[in-house]
């Protein structure tokens, strides 16, 4: 039986600012040694009171901006109460009633459609209902993670107490598992960009949080809530697991129960932790200790003019102004330093050249090595020259970051063999040494001739022109 899943993500973020979302405490992701950033406010001793963070404030409307959401004029923060042991306060400063962003959308990358004679390519929406900021709980360390001696006990770390987490909630309109990896992904680069967050999964910096139901209705079915998966690839797996499972019971005439899961990664299941909770069980009510918010519309136009360009914007640029496939753009749309370097060495090139410089820059993994833009353009002059081939740029990489290319292959010997004479002593001397490919030639098999190219090209370490090898041993197998 057929049955249609509804997707809505709610995805936390930790914002990179220097300090703790309500007090001066140093916001540091690394830090290793625990309860060093602490302070009174940040562990809720008597008598404190917090204090808002106004870089994070800006922050997270830049990403709500980014998101294409409306800014309230008005905004404040309410307590959520419920006990956990790392969070201090026994309740958390967070936003229900006014969030800071409200009724956005993010289009994910198009996706193919097919249609009677041809394939449409469409981009989808997703709308997005709100982002909104509170703060961080701290993180137990259980006893797999203690050293000997502190066997049979959970411990407490308040380094991350405090942080500013920003949560970002979707409304139902994700339709897959795999449309739901796309937009934790589209949304994570989108963060890059603005710099605005590490968003580091593995440090927990971006969390994802799914709540599915299947119906064969309109109507919604009854959701689980599936916690704090920390990877693209848990976010597909554990949605694609959980509607297998509810389709599976709703075959057997059982119920779905509303309920809170979590994600086994190494069984690849999900597993039940407890009763999903209300809005009314954490008791929210408006945090007495801050004051509301209230922005200008030229506060909000001043953030909005320091959005840089966004992924979707550089894709469009890129294929319009370099002429780049859509492939090529991905790549250096979806590694944003490698992107700027490519458009810095495009500014040396002529246009002609800037697609050889785009497909050596992604195949030859330039970003491993500290090249200059202007030797990494005059590597690409050489090429199209026909001074060296593309095997001994690749070789010359760890050297040009020091040295000029023109500098290294004079160097070494390695400028590219075009002389025809050279050439035809090296390719006889492989053919005698290939009678066998001689015969199967003869005999029709052509793809005889990638072999012999190919041993040419090691005999000349690299340094044949691979046209002029291929034109040459036609004319001598003919």
């Amino acid at each position: 039986m057929t049955y249609k899943p509804t997707i809505g993500l709610e995805i936390h973020i930790e914002l990179n600012t220097k300090s703790k979302m309500f007090c001066s405490c140093r916001n540091d992701p690394d830090e290793k040694q625990p309860n060093i950033n602490i302070c009174p406010v940040c562990t809720a001793q008597p008598g404190t009171l917090p204090v808002i963070n106004e870089e994070g404030v800006l922050k997270a409307i830049k990403t709500g901006l980014a998101l294409n959401c409306q800014i309230p004029e008005y905004s404040k923060f309410d307590r959520k109460n419920y006990f956990y042991p790392d969070l201090p306060k026994g309740y958390q400063i967070s936003q229900l009633y006014e969030p800071l962003c409200r009724n956005g959308y993010l289009k994910l990358k198009e996706t193919e459609f097919p249609l009677r004679n041809s394939v449409s390519k469409r981009a989808k929406s997703i709308r997005i209902r709100e982002v909104h900021l509170e703060e961080d709980t701290g993180r137990l360390i259980h006893e797999k993670d203690l050293p000997a001696g502190r066997q049979g006990c959970s411990l407490v770390d308040f380094n991350r107490a405090g942080v500013p987490l920003m949560e970002l909630v979707t409304e139902p309109d994700i339709a897959s598992a795999k449309e739901a990896r796309q937009f934790a992904q589209d949304l994570h680069l989108i963060m890059h960009y603005l710099d605005v967050s590490d968003a580091d999964m593995e440090k927990g910096q971006m969390r994802v949080e799914i709540n599915l139901s299947i119906s064969k209705s309109k109507e919604l079915g009854t959701k689980t809530e599936i916690k704090n998966l920390n990877s693209f690839r848990s976010v597909e797996r554990a949605a694609d697991y959980e509607i297998k499972r509810q389709t599976e019971l709703l075959d057997k005439g059982e119920k779905i129960i509303q309920e809170t899961r979590g994600w086994d990664d190494l069984k690849g299941i999900t597993v039940s932790q407890r009763e999903k909770e209300s809005a009314h069980d954490y008791r929210y009510f408006p945090e007495p200790d801050l004051p509301p918010l209230h922005f200008t519309a030229d506060f909000i136009d001043k953030i909005r003019s320091e959005i840089p360009e966004l992924p979707r914007q550089r894709k469009e640029r890129f294929i319009k102004d370099y002429g780049l496939d859509e492939k090529n753009v991905d790549v250096l749309v979806y590694d944003k330093n490698l992107g700027e370097y490519f458009e810095t060495v495009a500014k040396g090139l002529s246009f002609d050249l800037i697609k050889s410089a785009a497909d050596f820059l992604i195949n030859a993994e330039v970003k491993n090595y500290n090249i200059s833009p202007e030797n990494f353009s005059q590597m690409i002059t050489l090429i199209k020259d026909g001074k060296i081939s593309k095997t001994t740029a690749k070789e010359i990489l760890p050297e040009i970051t020091t040295k000029q290319p023109s500098e290294v292959i004079k160097e070494r010997g390695l400028e590219q063999m075009s002389g025809e004479g050279d050439l035809e002593k090296i390719i006889k001397e492989v053919i005698s040494q290939n009678p066998k490919a001689m015969e199967d030639y003869k005999k029709g098999k052509t793809n005889v001739l990638q072999f012999l190219a190919g041993q040419v090209m090691a005999a000349s370490k690299g340094r044949a022109n691979p046209k002029l090898v291929g034109d040459i041993l036609q004319k001598f197998l003919s």
